[in-house]
């Protein structure tokens, strides 16, 4: 997994709010969060958090972009679904997890399966990773991110 002073992957994402984000050279602070599922309890529960606090992350000068690996349309039903203010981006291919060290091994009722780690990362707008959040706890994440980069801003 991407640690702490490393610079993000030379990757662009295409966000379901039509922008591309440059993720080594984002301009502005940037909150990535790589989530297992669209529409899931702990996901949707998350992506409700990020949004209810999107303008408090804006006046910080941060852009939130949810990433996991569903399809765009799927996206677009899940955040229209909620009412979503967060960008989603689609990883279907993999090249932005597996960059990031988020897509990997996990385990459910003793059967193993590849899957999405619940992760979050603030990228500074210089495309250096600030803050890594290896394996969040839903409750209280957002809020704690919100912190993070009122601190970095600071």
């Amino acid at each position: 997994m991407i640690e702490v002073g490393q610079k993000a992957p030379q990757l662009k994402i295409a966000t379901s709010d039509g922008e591309t984000v440059d993720l080594a050279a984002p301009g502005a602070p940037l909150v990535l969060y790589f989530y297992p599922k669209d529409d899931t309890p702990g996901c949707t529960r998350e992506a409700v958090d990020f949004t209810t606090l999107t303008e408090e992350f804006r006046k910080a000068g941060a852009k939130i972009v949810g990433v996991s690996r569903d399809p765009m349309a799927r996206h677009v039903k899940f955040a229209t679904k909620y009412g979503l203010k967060v960008a989603l981006a689609s990883d279907e291919d993999g090249r932005v997890s597996d960059a990031f060290g988020t897509w990997g091994e996990k385990s459910l009722y003793g059967r193993k399966y590849m899957g999405m780690a619940r992760a979050t990362f603030l990228i500074g707008s210089d495309g250096i990773v600030k803050r890594v959040w290896p394996k969040v706890k839903v409750a209280g994440h957002a809020e704690e991110v919100l912190a993070a980069v009122r601190e970095l801003a600071a």
